[in-house]
């Protein structure tokens, strides 16, 4: 087993020991979030509900050995414990917990639903002026549709992003992955660090309001701005780049590859490598990015017609060579063994009591000073619930009576 597993909950060298976090998230961007900063070195303890847990536990397949493989993702450095917060009992446990958290972090649209729990805002901060209290909902917490619940797909579709994901002749895309909910969980992450770092000088908690929409629609940052400043209506453009051209998808003799020409020097060299520096590179109508961009559909045919006559791997060596961005399009496999993710160790082992090892992405924040370190795997249902309810002062009589009433 490797050392990385050695601390337990917390990381003595993380920037975040010392921090308690509840995470009452379920799905993607909470847990994300959480896992975050459980990589920092925070203790995250992850409440679920008796008997079903978090939804995510039975998305699948893939399954391994009855582990949805959804779950795994998003779950290592927690401790699982389970409550019933519809019953006294469960909210008296998480009323412990929340006088001695830092931060909460919870996933529930509904007021009414927050308060049957205990967990709004009100309740929770009454309890501890201290807790950085973290909503993460569809909506947010104002407005008009913030009852309304949320999932990715949708965020995906009205942020507008969709709308200009796509071939220009096709229909809207959604991303490859939830995007929305990975979004908002680095958000909500970034902004419970800020925080925790306000807190240093105030001493004073606060609440964050996050929502799919908002997080994801922030993401229109380059588009909006062309339309808000330029009066630009953006359109879709495939793989290839609204701005700057040539800077796309190119099909070369036995598969496409990826080029990317950012700048009048790249365009010089890579006029070069194509043979073009006589011919294409001299022709006016395509002497600035901006002219370029002007007679994209004179401009891209002609390239494309030159990078047929090799193959990928060719065409590759010689465009690293002289400097130019470019890359192949790696499908997961390949992108899983790329010699410098593997170089930079971005696949890490965890080892868990029913799968034995346990193969997890590695957070790409490179600390020097504070690096981050994987000391749990996804945590089974309930699986650390006699340890917390010890922390907290109960006895194994105690425990023994939650858990013949159901409450944990």
């Amino acid at each position: 087993m490797s050392d990385l597993h050695k601390y337990g909950a917390t990381n003595p060298h993380g920037v975040l020991h010392n921090t308690l976090v509840l995470d009452l998230t379920q799905a993607l961007a909470g847990p994300y979030c959480t896992m975050l900063l459980g990589d920092m070195g925070a203790d995250v303890i992850k409440i679920e509900p008796p008997r079903s847990g978090d939804q995510s536990r039975g998305w699948g397949p893939p399954f391994v050995d009855a582990q949805s493989t959804y779950f795994l993702a998003v779950n290592r450095n927690k401790r699982s414990l389970t409550l019933d917060l519809k019953t006294p009992e469960g909210r008296a446990i998480l009323q412990r917990l929340i006088a001695r958290a830092d931060v909460l972090v919870h996933n529930m649209p509904r007021l009414s639903s927050q308060r049957e729990t205990g967990i709004d805002s009100e309740t929770v901060t009454a309890l501890n002026r201290q807790l950085i209290y973290v909503a993460i909902t569809g909506y947010g917490s104002s407005g008009p549709w913030a009852e309304r619940p949320g999932y990715d797909m949708v965020a995906q579709a009205e942020s507008g992003l969709m709308s200009i994901t796509g071939e220009p002749d096709g229909e809207a895309m959604r991303f490859g992955i939830p995007l929305a909910d990975m979004t908002t969980g680095i958000h909500a992450a970034l902004g419970i660090v800020a925080a925790l770092l306000a807190r240093e000088h105030t001493g004073r908690g606060q609440v964050l309001d996050l929502s799919l929409l908002e997080s994801h629609a922030a993401y229109l940052a380059l588009p909006a701005s062309a339309l808000l400043n330029g009066g630009e209506l953006p359109q879709r453009v495939g793989n290839a780049h609204p701005n700057i051209v040539p800077y796309q998808l190119f099909k070369t003799r036995d598969k496409y590859i990826t080029v990317a020409v950012g700048t009048p020097r790249l365009w010089e060299r890579f006029c070069q490598v194509l043979g073009i520096e006589d011919t294409i590179m001299r022709d006016k109508r395509f002497a600035t990015n901006a002219m370029r961009l002007q007679h994209r559909a004179e401009l891209i045919p002609l390239l494309q017609e030159i990078l047929l006559q090799r193959d990928a791997e060719t065409w590759l060596e010689a465009l690293r060579a002289a400097q130019i961005p470019c890359g192949p399009i790696n499908s997961v496999p390949e992108a899983l063994t790329h010699p410098q993710l593997v170089e930079r160790g971005f696949i890490v082992e965890l080892e868990h009591p029913q799968l034995g090892v346990l193969k997890s992405l590695a957070n790409p924040v490179h600390f020097s000073a504070t690096p981050v370190t994987y000391r749990l795997p996804p945590p089974l249902l309930g699986e650390h619930a006699d340890t917390i309810l010890q922390e907290l002062g109960y006895t194994k009589m105690e425990i023994a009576q939650l858990r013949a009433d159901g409450v944990v």
